[in-house]
């Protein structure tokens, strides 16, 4: 995955001082940010939104940006959507190998566990590091098999 020009964004209530942090920061780069909720700190079942997410992911053949209290249900959520990847970061590490080894399309963040700082620096980690493929490739084919 290049540094893509688009970014979908999902997020609950919890998730959502955080999303808007990133949008802004994302915008102010020129990425096109495609924002399908939740718009408030209003509680939200996180499943419906986080699909609506995924479905924009695969529509438009770009990264997601996900967002919760912790990004766990979140996370699970995706991971639940065929042809979603979605990895929870929480370290440089963690956004580097989602990528890396993992082919993620999905980052998951925790709006009430990632400094903002952090969090930008988790994403531009995110869209920046290409997938390795190789070995990895057998492991992601192989994780397609688990969700047919």
């Amino acid at each position: 995955m290049e540094r893509s020009a688009r970014v979908v964004l999902a997020a609950d209530h919890a998730g959502f001082p955080l999303k808007e942090a990133i949008k802004q920061y994302l915008v102010a780069q020129g990425i096109d940010v495609i924002d399908v909720g939740t718009f408030s700190e209003e509680s939200v079942d996180y499943p419906a939104i986080i699909r609506k997410g995924c479905g924009a992911v695969l529509e438009h053949g770009c990264p997601g940006i996900i967002f919760g209290g912790s990004g766990n249900g979140e996370a699970i959520a995706a991971n639940k959507v065929h042809g979603i990847r979605a990895a929870l970061v929480y370290s440089d590490e963690t956004a580097r190998l989602a990528r890396e080894h993992n082919n993620a399309n999905i980052l998951s963040l925790g709006g009430r566990l990632t400094a903002e700082e952090d969090a930008k620096r988790f994403v531009d980690i995110f869209l920046a590091t290409p997938f390795e493929g190789g070995r990895h490739q057998r492991r992601i084919d192989d994780l397609e098999v688990l969700s047919n």
